[in-house]
């Protein structure tokens, strides 16, 4: 059985004042490794990094300063997932049966990145041997439920208070990100299921403010949101989800993870980002396409 971390799994930095109708997530950003997951992996030092979306948490870390909570996680995304189903497990990690309702055919097990995950980035194996079954289930309980339960709140909580709201899920992606068609990398990518996870005047309006800074923005191509995205965007109710992903060879060195020079700019154009988000929402809250039907 996996020893449960003997930290604080998440965190939720709430505002002195809850005064926007946003919640700030960051699951992905988490650098605590216990050592009980280190001795099960075969990578060490930098290579076992290489999922996190590194510092994610303090780009977004003016959200308290701007009313809204953030949520963050602790843990690693190469211990547990929770930017996935909860139970999108690969058959091949285990000794012993999974339940029957694991999802084990799904396109992320397939590429070794299920809720607990086989591989980080570039494709290396985590594991030096098969884990118990009963090992992903004691992690499913003690960290993904928890978690998600924590954002439930949070998002409940807003919606109640504002009569709707919106989930910005805060990810990084790789330097060498390429799109289709495109003669350039994109700074960041607006994710919103194509139109699905929130309005699309929202999603125009995030690409627009990146853009108007310089930046270059798209939406949905290559990456539309994942699990937490597509789970809790609700447009119907009033409850919209945008997925961020910021290129991160704009503000970290990919190869020795320190942040680059550049770190305090980007920090703030994304602080800047975030406060006209909240002003535009503010302007517009009684829209139809924001508010609930």
């Amino acid at each position: 059985m996996d020893e449960i971390p003997a930290y604080e799994l998440f965190e939720i930095r709430e505002p002195a004042s809850h005064t926007i109708p946003f919640v700030y997530n960051s699951p992905h950003s988490g650098r605590i490794y216990p050592p009980e997951f280190i001795a099960q992996s075969r990578l060490q030092g930098i290579s076992i990094r290489r999922s996190e979306d590194h510092y994610v948490d303090e780009l977004f870390s003016a959200a308290g300063a701007l009313g809204a909570p953030l949520l963050l996680a602790n843990f690693p995304r190469a211990y547990l997932d929770v930017n996935r189903e909860p139970y999108e497990l690969d058959p091949r990690m285990f000794d012993g049966l999974l339940p029957a309702y694991a999802n084990i055919n799904s396109l992320r097990v397939a590429g070794g990145l299920g809720t607990i995950p086989r591989i980080v980035a570039e494709n290396m194996e985590i594991y030096a041997r098969r884990l118990p079954v009963q090992e992903a289930l004691d992690r499913i309980e003690a960290v993904y439920k928890p978690y998600h339960a924590a954002l439930r709140r949070l998002i409940a909580r807003t919606h109640v208070q504002f009569g709707f709201g919106v989930l910005i899920d805060c990810h990084s992606m790789p330097g060498n990100i390429r799109v289709a068609g495109a003669t350039s990398r994109p700074d960041f990518i607006i994710g919103d299921r194509y139109g699905t996870s929130a309005s699309a005047e929202l999603s125009r309006m995030a690409v627009s403010i990146f853009e108007e800074m310089g930046f270059a923005a798209i939406r949905n191509k290559p990456y539309a949101g994942g699990f937490i995205t597509e789970h809790y965007g609700r447009p119907s109710r009033g409850l919209h989800a945008l997925q961020i992903e910021v290129n991160r060879s704009i503000y970290v060195d990919e190869v020795t993870l320190e942040r680059r020079a550049d770190f305090p700019l980007v920090a703030a154009a994304i602080t800047s980002f975030m406060r006209q988000m909240a002003d535009y929402v503010a302007k517009f809250a009684s829209d139809t396409a924001l508010a609930a039907e």
